[in-house]
């Protein structure tokens, strides 16, 4: 079993593992950055989209997300948490979206309430899932990717 950065251990770890042959056919070629302060939630994040042949970056905030387009990188897909220091993902996302960045930004966010969600919406995201990312949640963002791209 896999233990996390603080040294428990950590099931959810374990069970990141390969898609399925035809989610690994329709994510070849497919760029995504990971924008996230938990540690823990980058690792899963970043394994799943690994084992599915996604190139993926990491960022600790939305500010990072924002330095990362502002150097010429581009990405077909960002994955965005709500909750994070120095900038949140809504103020990220809007500021990605006023940049002009049309990536399909997917929200991935533990809170659930129908204000920060739907506020979180607004701010120009394409999809929006609640934590814990899974493969097959990953799927459904990755059908909307190759139907925009």
């Amino acid at each position: 079993m896999l233990k996390s950065k603080n040294g428990m251990k950590d099931g959810l770890l374990n069970s990141v593992k390969a898609g399925p042959p035809a989610l690994l056919e329709l994510s070849s070629k497919i760029t995504a950055l990971v924008v996230d302060d938990n540690t823990l939630n980058q690792t899963i994040h970043h394994r799943l989209l690994d084992n599915l042949g996604i190139q993926n970056q990491v960022v600790g905030n939305g500010k990072e997300a924002v330095d990362v387009h502002c150097s010429g990188k581009n990405f077909d897909l960002i994955l965005m948490d709500m909750d994070m220091p120095v900038m949140n993902g809504i103020e990220a996302t809007r500021k990605l979206r006023t940049m002009g960045i049309r990536s399909l930004i997917a929200g991935v966010s533990a809170r659930s309430t129908e204000k920060e969600k739907q506020e979180f919406i607004e701010a120009g995201l394409d999809d929006y899932q609640e934590k814990p990312l899974t493969t097959t949640k990953l799927a459904s963002i990755l059908h909307k990717v190759k139907k925009d791209g």
